[in-house]
């Protein structure tokens, strides 16, 4: 069975239009077979797109995992901040420039990455709605080396589950970030890691 961090070329396309409301904007995003979420933005990701404390945000940001570029996109929209969007999903990296384009975002720059392969400088911000269908050892690389690719005073935002792993995965990041919860719901947890 495919997921959507793999690049399964044989999965028949699916494109749906979906449309979402949030800070009194409309966005349209276009979803497809093999993408996170393809049935619209998700619980876990509106939650963190609503808990950001975006007085505080600082570019350039980078959106680890972009998908079909809901996070990237719809902080752009309310910060005009520089972002960087990456993700190993061919097709979730064409829908994220489509996306780009129909929002009329500009100051987004979208390419393929596995985690932080293709990445070549540090960043004020770094947020991520991490993949975890891909396996620890994945998700992992992505929350525990976004440290490497942060500013002295950068900040990691992400969402995880309860249920997948959320308390045991706070208290890994604590060894290495000064973490804060900064908000929950329906077993959500919305998390700040900021370089000790």
């Amino acid at each position: 069975m495919s997921h959507y961090f793999e690049n399964d070329q044989n999965l028949p396309s699916n494109l749906k239009k979906t449309t979402t409301t949030l800070f009194n904007q409309n966005f349209i995003f276009y979803t497809d077979n093999g993408v996170f979420a393809k049935h619209g933005l998700d619980y876990g990701s509106r939650l963190l797109l609503e808990s950001l404390p975006y007085e505080e945000l600082e570019g350039p940001i980078l959106d680890v995992g972009c998908g079909y570029g809901v996070l990237g996109i719809i902080i752009n929209k309310k910060t005009n901040l520089a972002i960087d969007m990456i993700d190993i999903n061919k097709r979730a990296l064409h829908l994220s420039k489509r996306n780009v384009k129909e929002n009329k975002c500009s100051n987004i720059n979208i390419f393929e990455s596995n985690c932080y392969e293709n990445i070549n400088k540090k960043y004020n911000t770094i947020i991520t709605n991490p993949p975890i269908r891909a396996g620890k050892k994945v998700v992992y690389e992505i929350l525990l080396n976004a440290r490497n690719y942060l500013t002295n005073n950068g900040v990691l935002y992400l969402v995880i589950r309860k249920e997948q792993g959320a308390l045991s995965t706070i208290s890994d990041l604590k060894k290495y970030y000064n973490v804060s919860i900064i908000n929950k719901s329906k077993g959500f947890f919305i998390i700040s890691a900021k370089i000790c």
